[in-house]
């Protein structure tokens, strides 16, 4: 099983990629195929517009919330393309983690100079990887 950091490093790299080739201000669905169709280039699984639950009072509620993309149902990745990325952005990521049991998720904003500025990583209880030992 690929851990998270393994999956977030290609999550970046490939945002790289999409980026350099399409640059900034572009709406949010056009990087999120791009990403997605990355993705599974390097043969990941990738879920695209993922409806998330939420559980209240012992009751599912399917109340409209959705992943941007779901990497090997590892990482969650919230794709913008906005002037500024808010408080609100990261704490939304946040909820969705621990809706979904997930412990990694990567905020990223295309609609910047660098996408390197717009990643945003946010864990909810993930543990290291661990060490290899060489043998």
């Amino acid at each position: 099983m690929v851990h998270e950091n393994t999956l977030s490093f290609d999550i970046r790299k490939s945002a790289f990629q999409v980026h350099t080739a399409l640059g900034p201000g572009l709406l949010e669905s056009v990087y999120e195929i791009a990403l997605a169709y990355e993705l599974r280039q390097l043969g990941y699984e990738v879920k695209t517009q993922v409806p998330l639950p939420m559980e209240y009072a012992s009751q599912r509620m399917d109340i409209g919330f959705r992943l941007d993309l779901l990497v090997n149902n590892r990482v969650i990745i919230e794709i913008k393309s906005v002037d500024a990325m808010l408080d609100v952005h990261k704490k939304q990521l946040l909820t969705y983690l621990k809706l979904s049991g997930c412990k990694l998720g990567l905020l990223i904003n295309f609609n910047v100079a660098h996408v390197k500025e717009g990643i945003v990583r946010i864990v909810n209880g993930l543990e290291e990887e661990p060490q290899r030992t060489s043998a």
